[in-house]
């Protein structure tokens, strides 16, 4: 008995260092509020420990942290009403992920409004998600379950025969907001859809990504670009003079005038601003992923830029504006309306090449401010110049003259557009992964526009209506240089370079044709010391994929990495890493590049990176049971497998994480290594650890 006592003591004391080994940070208590008879609210109380935040509901950015989710099982005894909402999240804007963030500190509480449809004992299952991090890691905690029970009543069953859809989406379709739920209400009577509204709404975050300032500001620099176009430019001295010589009083002249310009922003907004109401703030947001949507963009900016280039132009019926032209000769306040209303009307040819691009940089975030404020930033830089030389009309002598330069502008324009265009064509492409607009393509087509444009203002070739060849002005000689570097620039893109000027638009090194840059000569240089004359390395070397600074590594191949570490006889680099892990991200283009710490990676070590929130499915074979996190889990992802290898072995659940092993797994480095900036202590530790493995 003693030794059976003995022997249960050591197995609790392991448990429970295993537990304490596996770091668990955000603790989670999840209860029940009755709030009607037949509705309750799921809460989930989350204790953060001090230095650890937690990320909001709300996903930041396409790249940045990853929000924390809560997925309800579907159940003919309950459906979800509206999405999980949550408390004020704090709002930063973080330096690594060039975003602002949304988390929370201490203690989170996240609700989920729930309506029963029965009697008796109903039991809500489902499972939440999080990603924590301190300044330093970041932690990826496996998906964990959870289950509360509730008393439902016999009356419920009546009031909730409704219907049920199928999955989240219609949910998001009916409320506009995205919901991450196997179980969701479709409602078909007035008072359950307001409900269901209104429970979507109070459930957004008081953060958002939207920048008013800097969408006015957008704006207003699409107005001032757009008042050089030749429908609206000729139009500023006629107006002004106009408003200063009809009127006895020149302060009534400016007055008039100053009237004018506001009209002029009003027109740009108020219907603008009724198309957002109509289909929502959240509309354009969709853009970044929605194919059709990529497509239709496509579309419009190369109706515009051929419109620009002269082989059309695009007009509104010539009879609106000519009964607002008629309405404006009745004088008066009302009169100077409908002059600008005519304004609009007449310049839309001009003005709708950049209200389509100032429509696509407007899409982000649920707020009206952002559309609201842009466009009247756009408004206001087209009113501005009427409103400017009313004050001052002898600067109306110091404009340049209307002539051959605002043509080249248009044109000018219009290369842009087509540049805007494969941008919105390669997004359709890289989401719908058709291999059409790979990297290289983007990257020769924007080559080939800029390289076309450059031509152009050097004035090599001429559009139907540009003016007869004469000598270059300075301007044109000067934006002909930019052009010219800026397609430079671009070439060495088409051998891999990382083009860090426009990294936000081609798509990723991965999605190319030749991943390793034109020739792969990359590949070459970097697998010159593995010997291709070692047998078994060649099928090997072809699942390595491009990394950081040229670097070939394996990715979530963990056995091929291994093997391939023996074959070559150098030791294995883990990277345990997260595609939303920032200081992963921070110690690649910061710390792996470093000439010393670049030359131990390439020469002597074979890499691997294992995502840890990689959400691939694992085949059926591969998901198994383990005891992890206090209880037994199916390891149902790569991400799972990678993350349960990491805390299980070495302790650790934080990203980045590094460990140099051998050939059998044993450790050669002294330790793990997390975020470490100084490059000169991350290369010693690493030479450490290569130096045990030569040993």
């Amino acid at each position: 008995m003693t030794q059976l006592r003995v022997i249960l003591s050591f197995f609790s004391w392991l448990f429970f260092l295993t537990l304490a080994a596996q770091e668990t940070p955000v603790r989670i208590a999840v209860e029940t509020k009755k709030v009607s008879a037949c509705e309750f609210d799921v809460i989930f109380r989350a204790k953060i420990d001090a230095g650890w935040h937690v990320y909001s509901l709300k996903k930041s950015g396409e790249d940045g942290p990853n929000p924390t989710v809560f997925t309800f099982k579907k159940s003919k005894d309950y459906v979800t009403v509206g999405k999980p909402t949550e408390g004020k999240a704090e709002k930063e804007y973080d330096k690594q992920f060039l975003m602002e963030v949304l988390y929370f500190k201490k203690e989170a509480v996240f609700t989920q409004r729930i309506k029963i449809k029965g009697s008796g004992k109903i039991i809500v299952k489902g499972k939440y998600e999080y990603q924590a991090c301190t300044d330093e890691k970041c932690i990826f905690p496996p998906a964990d379950e959870f289950e509360v029970t509730i008393d439902g009543e016999d009356g419920c069953l009546e009031q909730t025969k409704i219907g049920i859809i199928s999955d989240a989406d219609s949910v998001q379709k009916e409320t506009g907001v995205a919901v991450k739920s196997d179980s969701s209400i479709k409602v078909s009577t007035d008072t359950a859809k307001k409900a269901v509204i209104e429970s979507s709404v109070a459930s957004k975050p008081d953060g958002d990504s939207c920048h008013p300032w800097d969408k006015f500001l957008l704006g207003l620099l699409a107005g001032l670009g757009a008042v050089f176009m030749p429908c609206i430019y000729s139009l500023v001295p006629l107006t002004v003079s106009f408003f200063i010589k009809k009127e006895v009083s020149r302060a009534r002249g400016i007055r008039n005038a100053m009237l004018y310009g506001f009209f002029i922003v009003i027109s740009f907004v108020i219907p603008t601003m009724l198309i957002t109401v109509i289909f929502g703030p959240d509309t354009l947001s969709k853009i970044a992923t929605n194919t059709w949507l990529n497509l239709f963009f496509f579309a419009l900016f190369v109706v515009f830029a051929l419109s620009f280039f002269g082989m059309f132009e695009i007009t509104l019926p010539s009879s609106w504006g000519n009964k607002l032209d008629r309405q404006a000769d009745k004088g008066g306040v009302l009169g100077i309306f409908f002059m600008a209303a005519t304004l609009v009307i007449v310049s839309f040819s001009c003005t709708a090449g950049f209200l389509g691009p100032l429509l696509t940089a407007l899409a982000e975030g649920s707020s009206y401010l952002c559309p609201l404020f842009g466009f009247t930033g756009f408004g206001s830089g087209i009113a501005l110049p009427f409103m400017l030389f009313a004050f001052f009309p002898s600067m109306l002598k110091a404009l340049p003259k209307s002539g051959g330069w605002m043509t080249t502008f248009k044109v000018s324009i219009a290369f842009i557009e087509l540049a805007l265009a494969v941008k919105f064509l390669s997004n359709a492409d890289n989401v719908n992964e058709w291999g059409f607009i790979t990297r290289e393509v983007f990257i020769a087509l924007w080559i080939g526009i800029f390289g076309m444009m450059t031509i152009y203002l050097l004035g090599i070739f001429r559009t139907s209506h540009d003016d007869p060849p004469g000598h270059l002005s300075t301007g044109r000689i000067l934006f002909a240089s930019i052009t010219l570097s800026f397609t430079v620039y671009m070439i060495p893109g088409m051998w891999g370079a990382p083009l860090q000027l426009i990294s936000s638009f081609p798509p990723p090194h991965h999605y190319a044709e030749s991943p390793d840059g034109i020739g792969g000569k990359a590949q070459i240089i970097n697998n010159a010391t593995a010997g291709p004359t070692i047998p078994g390395t060649f099928s090997l070397e072809q699942q390595k994929v491009s990394g950081p600074g040229g670097l070939r590594i394996f990715i979530n191949s963990y056995d091929s990495a291994l093997l391939y570490s023996k074959l070559v006889r150098k030791p294995l680099f883990i990277d345990f890493t997260g595609n939303a892990c920032v200081n992963c991200r921070l110690m690649e283009s910061n710390i792996w590049i470093k000439p010393e710490v670049l030359a131990l990676l390439r020469d002597s070590v074979v890499i691997v990176s294992l995502y840890v929130d990689n959400k691939v499915e694992l085949p059926e074979k591969d998901q198994k049971e383990v005891f992890w996190y206090g209880k037994n889990r199916t390891l149902e992802t790569v991400g799972d497998k990678w993350a349960y290898l990491q805390t299980v072995t070495y302790k650790s659940s934080s990203q980045p994480m590094y460990v140099v092993v051998d050939e059998k797994q044993k450790m050669l480095s002294d330790g793990t290594k997390g975020t470490e900036l100084d490059a000169k202590i991350f290369s010693n530790w690493l030479q450490a650890a290569i130096s045990a493995g030569r040993k």
